[in-house]
């Protein structure tokens, strides 16, 4: 596993690096829904050449989508490829910069839990209600957003991970864009 700025998962104890393979396991989870839409796509494309015409095309396409992109959000974090706005933050150093990146990091925690919270009860609801899509194939809706559940949590997670070894007085997030 590359070094990363944030270094998720290197070093340290059995947790980090528990939760370092947890954020690379979403990484390839996510890699695998962005191969799926390309043979969602490609089945939509050939389907007629031999006479299948793939409705539902669209439709698991957005939900292949969603659930790569929310899985994907922990591991671009762990490795600082996430966009960072560090017009104030790059101004300071030492124990401002420090402050400034605790209070981010605890903003982006705080958000990132309420996110995840809503998420997991947005899909537990839906299973427990039966909900379907509205699409050409009546989907369980719980399904396509676990994905999004699932990687809310992840980020959550990866996000207080990263709040806690702040404040205990480890590195700073890097700024990867400016390397």
């Amino acid at each position: 596993m590359p070094s990363s700025p944030f270094r998720h998962g290197e070093g340290g104890f059995g947790p980090r690096r528990a939760l370092g393979a947890l954020y690379e396991l979403c990484g390839w989870a996510a890699g695998l829904f962005l191969i799926a839409i390309l043979a969602t796509i490609l089945l939509q494309i050939g389907g007629p050449i031999f006479g299948y015409i793939f409705r539902a095309g669209d439709e698991l396409s957005g939900y292949f989508m969603a659930a790569s992109f929310f899985l994907a959000l922990a591991h671009a974090f762990g490795r600082g490829e996430h966009i960072r706005v560090t017009l104030i933050v790059e101004r300071f150093a030492g124990r401002p910069r420090r402050a400034i990146e605790l209070w981010s990091l605890g903003a982006g925690s705080l958000l990132a839990g309420f996110f995840a919270f809503y998420a997991v009860k947005m899909c537990w609801l839906s299973w427990v209600l039966n909900d379907v899509s509205q699409g050409l194939i009546p989907f369980p809706l719980w399904v396509p957003q676990l994905g999004m559940a699932v990687g809310g949590v992840v980020l959550a997670v990866a996000l207080l991970e990263q709040l806690v070894t702040v404040g205990a007085g480890g590195p700073l997030p890097a700024n990867k864009a400016r390397e």
